[in-house]
């Protein structure tokens, strides 16, 4: 087992904590593939009743997949970069299908990877330190780990809006949308774990007595311009509503898109109009696993990686560098299907 994964079975819950916190604990293909051979050595295992996952020590839960991988290996061939994606959404896939409860403390940052690791949980925890975000537009990527699948579900147009602005919020807004189940100071965490360990079978009513109101959330006061401003499935209608509205916070969304690959985001707004539409969440991995094998061989992932990880300099040069200049035809190829064996699938496991 990588020394990245702590797993073990305590009582009977089986506890799988994420331990790169130097890092923020973010994903590897490593970690991936161990969570997914954890998993289904318990999935049919009469000692595990239920499943905790959270973070070693550190400031955040997950703060996404080894993105710094991903760039070098889209440099080269992009083999090492799919196979990551491949497990990476195995798992995400897994999660969402387990058939024994999972909870996952969202405690800290939780963005990317992070996301993808904890919505498809039955439950989610929320907590005062909770930091939410999808910010891949920033870096010529798109919001995948399942977020075609949980973006558009979330309430109005809420999902749009994470995905095209890349948006943080935090754990009480978590709980307003239903990105989190529960709601918990992050000071009560091992009580209720431990409860959770001592009767795994009560589960449920531990954490809905463990649950609190959350402060007011900031996010609810932008509900109604969040709707009706970001209403549109296409980039250039949204951007020409902020422009028309013009109050502050209109002015703030546009300068915040001005900065964003103008091809993620409408790749990102195709991306969740199809997720919607999926009633299976395989299809909706499998159409991101396409996204993912094509979007690495366009220039703005790995400018973007450049200008924001690597470089740090915060100026990414996009390519095409407007929404003008983003053709349908361009956004069209990003879905295309892959050759015969290349495309995407379940552990073979679950299909037994």
């Amino acid at each position: 087992m990588t020394d990245q994964l702590v797993t073990y079975v305590e009582g009977r819950v089986g506890r799988i904590r994420l331990n790169r916190p130097k890092a923020i604990h973010a994903l590897t293909p490593e970690m991936c593939d161990a969570i997914n051979r954890t998993l289904l050595d318990w999935r049919h295992d009469p000692a595990v009743e239920a499943i905790i996952i959270d973070h070693a020590e550190g400031r955040g839960f997950c703060a996404g997949g080894d993105i710094a991988l991903i760039a070098r290996s889209a440099q080269t061939d992009c083999v090492e970069a799919e196979r990551f994606f491949y497990v990476e959404y195995r798992m995400n896939h897994l999660l969402f299908v387990y058939e024994k409860p999972i909870v996952a403390f969202i405690d800290g940052v939780v963005m990317g990877g992070g996301v993808g690791l904890s919505l498809p949980c039955r439950y989610r925890v929320a907590t005062e330190r909770t930091t939410f975000a999808m910010p891949e537009t920033g870096i010529g990527l798109f919001p995948d780990v399942g977020g075609g699948w949980f973006l558009p579900r979330l309430p109005g147009r809420v999902g749009t809006w994470l995905a095209a602005t890349g948006a943080r919020i935090d754990g009480a807004d978590c709980r307003l949308i239903g990105i989190a189940t529960h709601y918990a100071r992050s000071d009560t965490l091992d009580a209720v774990k431990s409860k959770i360990v001592a009767r795994p079978g009560d589960l449920a009513a531990i954490l809905d007595a463990a649950d609190e109101v959350p402060p007011a959330s900031k996010l609810a006061e932008q509900r109604d311009d969040i709707d009706r401003l970001f209403a549109s499935n296409r980039f250039e209608d949204i951007l020409s509503a902020l422009r028309a509205d013009g109050c502050e916070w209109a002015q703030k969304q546009l300068a915040v898109l001005a900065t964003k690959s103008p091809q993620t985001i409408k790749v990102a707004l195709r991306q969740l109009a199809e997720g919607a539409a999926f009633t299976d969440f395989a299809d909706n991995m499998r159409n991101e696993y396409r996204l993912a094998c094509h979007v690495i061989r366009r220039p703005d992932f790995v400018e973007g990686v450049r200008a924001v990880i690597f470089d740090k300099d915060n100026a990414p040069r996009w390519n095409p560098d407007s929404p003008q200049r983003v053709s349908d035809e361009l956004v069209a190829s990003l879905f295309a299907p892959l050759p015969a064996g290349k495309e995407w699938t379940p552990l073979p496991e679950l299909e037994a």
